[in-house]
C-alpha cells in the first residue's frame, strides 16, 4: 500500500497496521452478476475482520492498528457497503487489490 495524499498539501494518513493477510484475494458469485469487480482495501478488510469477525469494539480495534476510532468507523462502514454490494449485486469481491485506475 503506497502512501499518498489527498490534494496536493498536508501529511501523509497514518498506515494502519495490518496483523494477518487475507487467505483468499478474490471472491467470485455464482452465478455472477455484472463483471467489474468491487475491490476492499487490506485496511478495510482488517477491521472488518476485527470487529465483526474478532468481537472487538472500534476503540479497541483502533489501538491494535494504530489509528484512531473514527477512522476505523470510516473504514467499517466502506468494508461492510461494500461487501453488501458485492453480495446484492453478484460481482467480485478482490481482497487488497487495487484497481487498474487507482495504481
Amino acid at each position: 500500500m503506497h502512501r499518498r495524499r489527498r490534494g496536493g498539501r498536508g501529511r501523509f494518513p497514518i498506515q494502519p497496521k495490518i496483523r494477518h493477510e487475507p487467505f483468499v484475494k478474490k471472491m467470485i458469485p455464482e452465478p455472477q452478476g455484472a463483471a467489474n469487480p468491487i475491490y476492499i482495501d487490506l485496511a478495510e478488510f482488517e477491521v472488518l475482520r476485527l470487529v465483526d469477525l474478532e468481537g472487538m469494539y472500534q476503540e479497541q480495534a483502533g489501538a491494535s492498528m494504530g489509528v484512531s476510532r473514527g477512522t476505523v468507523w470510516r473504514l467499517l462502514t466502506s468494508a461492510r457497503e461494500k461487501v453488501a454490494r458485492s453480495i446484492n449485486e453478484g460481482r467480485p469481491l478482490m481482497i487488497g487489490l487495487q484497481s487498474e485506475d487507482e495504481t
